[in-house]
């Protein structure tokens, strides 16, 4: 219960602080299947060069899974991200990197 509790309270923090952004946005839902009811939201939004995101679902069962990320540009053609998932265990594994395109392709190199 306290990972839910902890996923919808972080929601709702980036929601409230990004609601002033006039880039925020905050998606919410729930989907059906013969599983159970999946519930889903997802909020993000710009500001000053970076763009960040954070979305979670809860499963039937009570389990949560949370993505939060966000990506900067660093370079006329290069952006740094990073991302955490965190899984209904409380376990999470972190990414982070730099991406280059292409300047005139948009080609990862």
């Amino acid at each position: 219960m306290k990972p839910i509790l902890a996923s919808l309270s972080l929601a709702t923090v980036l929601a409230l602080t990004s609601a002033s952004d006039a880039n925020a946005w905050v998606r919410s839902g729930s989907v059906t299947t013969w599983r159970g009811t999946y519930y889903g939201s997802a909020s993000g939004g710009c500001a000053g060069g970076t763009c960040s995101r954070s979305a979670s679902v809860t499963g039937p069962y009570g389990g949560t899974i949370a993505r939060s990320g966000s990506i900067t540009r660093v370079g006329p053609h290069a952006f740094d991200y990073t991302r955490t998932t965190t899984g209904p265990n409380g376990n999470s594994v972190t990414r982070s990197g730099t991406v280059v395109t292409h300047p005139y392709y948009g080609y990862r190199y």
